[in-house]
């Protein structure tokens, strides 16, 4: 029988792994929680963390062991405030170097978030429209292999700080277990944010978060995957960005052999013309590349583990 947790966090960790969890639960156990923003700012306005990034758990899985993989459905990701922050610039590496010699001192900028209207505004220099409110969670990660302990500022084959625009409200993530219990983290909240998160933020606040964990026995995933209505999605975080598209493009090819009995040349045909690449966090040590699929073209029934 399923249970639903009610999470009410005091401590916030800055790194994924070397912590011991704040909750047990079991395969199809439901959580509600909530995250600081990425300075441990509160839904209260009370700075509760510090930076970088601070996250909520871990949340230990219970028969969760290496070599399984942890399905996460995202349920709820709303803001808990109306007011966010950002930076101003864009980080110089992203600029040829002649432009980014140019770019000022970087600043923060105050947001306003309406969730009745669905916008978020900066509170000065309104020269531009209201942007349309979408909520995004740039941290979400398991603890990493040989226990290792991380910081929550970047992301590998855990997850980690991805801040990538297509983890949001309704989607599936799955990541590999790779200790006792998985260890779940959860943190980074974006009102809004760019492809990439060029300026090194989203519109950044705290949330109200829903999830479902599903354990998945003996079935290995080496990255993470993430699920929609319209694609599947592979995830590398890894630098140099070829190695980021090296891992999420293999990882899809395994998946596509998994759960559509595709072999290695069908793959290679199928995904030579449809494949879509996107860009998520640009800017921390590791960056982050979506491979993505449209399910509707994807061949044949679907064999599900």
């Amino acid at each position: 029988m399923m249970t639903r947790y009610i999470f009410e966090p005091n401590d916030f960790h800055n790194t994924f792994g070397g912590h011991k969890p704040v909750l047990s639960v079991l395969s199809g156990d439901e959580i509600s929680t909530s995250i600081v923003d990425a300075h441990g700012r509160d839904g209260k306005g009370r700075i509760l963390a510090h930076s970088p990034n601070p996250l909520t758990g871990p949340f230990y899985i219970q028969n969760a062991a290496l070599g399984d993989s942890l399905v996460i459905e995202l349920q709820k990701l709303h803001p808990n405030r109306m007011d966010g922050w950002s930076y101003d610039v864009m980080k110089s590496h992203l600029l040829e170097p002649a432009l980014a010699a140019k770019l000022p001192e970087r600043s923060m900028l105050e947001w306003m978030i309406d969730p009745k209207k669905g916008t978020v505004s900066p509170t000065k220099n309104q020269i531009y429209p209201p942007l349309p409110l979408r909520p995004v969670l740039g941290c979400i990660g398991v603890a990493p292999a040989l226990g290792e302990s991380i910081t929550s500022y970047t992301c590998g084959n855990f997850g980690g700080n991805m801040d990538y625009q297509g983890i949001v409200e309704g989607v599936n993530i799955t990541l590999p277990v790779f200790v006792e219990g998985a260890l779940l983290f959860i943190g980074d909240g974006h009102a809004l944010q760019s492809s990439g998160e060029i300026t090194g933020s989203g519109v950044e606040t705290s949330f109200d978060v829903e999830f479902k964990v599903e354990l998945k026995k003996n079935h290995l995933v080496h990255w993470p995957r993430i699920e929609d209505e319209r694609y599947i999605i592979t995830i590398g975080n890894a630098q140099p960005l070829e190695k980021a598209i090296q891992v999420a493009t293999s990882e899809m090819i395994l998946w596509l052999g998994e759960e559509w009995a595709m072999d290695f040349l069908e793959s290679n045909i199928l995904m030579s013309q449809v494949v879509e690449y996107e860009p998520g966090n640009l800017v921390s040590r590791e960056y982050t590349i979506a491979c993505k699929i449209p399910k509707k073209i994807l061949p044949g029934k679907r064999h599900v583990i």
